[in-house]
């Protein structure tokens, strides 16, 4: 994986829809494919560790959930209303307020569950951004 710097850049249109994304390089061997294929077969579920690698199996994987063994860039935009095929948890930090990345958070946890996320985290004093805390998104 290789994240791309249009990551932290905020998203300024009022249309989200016409925010042109950033891409990102990333690589699923063979066998990591496999692995993932065989949980989601297995009906166990599928955790990506940051939002680079929800993005690459999100971009690579067929209706059923499947990924296979792919390399690329992807440009893909998550945001709410988005219908995860892969991806079933998240584990990311807290993210900057109008960034792609809070959008693909919102798009899984759902928008009234990350304000609450987010105001406990201002309470306790977490640590946000890319060296701060990090949550765990379930279902």
């Amino acid at each position: 994986l290789h994240v791309g710097l249009g990551t932290f850049r905020p998203v300024k249109e009022d249309n989200i829809l016409e925010h042109k994304m950033h891409t990102e390089w990333y690589r699923i061997t063979a066998e990591n494919a496999e692995k993932i294929n065989k949980a989601k077969r297995e009906g166990h579920r599928v955790i990506c560790v940051g939002t680079t690698s929800c993005r690459t199996v999100e971009s690579v994987a067929d209706e059923n959930g499947m990924v296979k063994e792919a390399e690329g860039d992807t440009s893909i935009f998550i945001y709410p209303g988005y219908k995860f095929k892969c991806l079933d948890c998240l584990i990311t930090n807290f993210h900057l307020p109008e960034s792609t990345l809070i959008m693909l958070v919102s798009a899984l946890a759902g928008r009234e569950n990350v304000l609450k996320a987010y105001n406990h985290a201002v309470e306790e004093k977490y640590r946000f951004f890319s060296f701060g805390d990090a949550m765990f998104i379930h279902d």
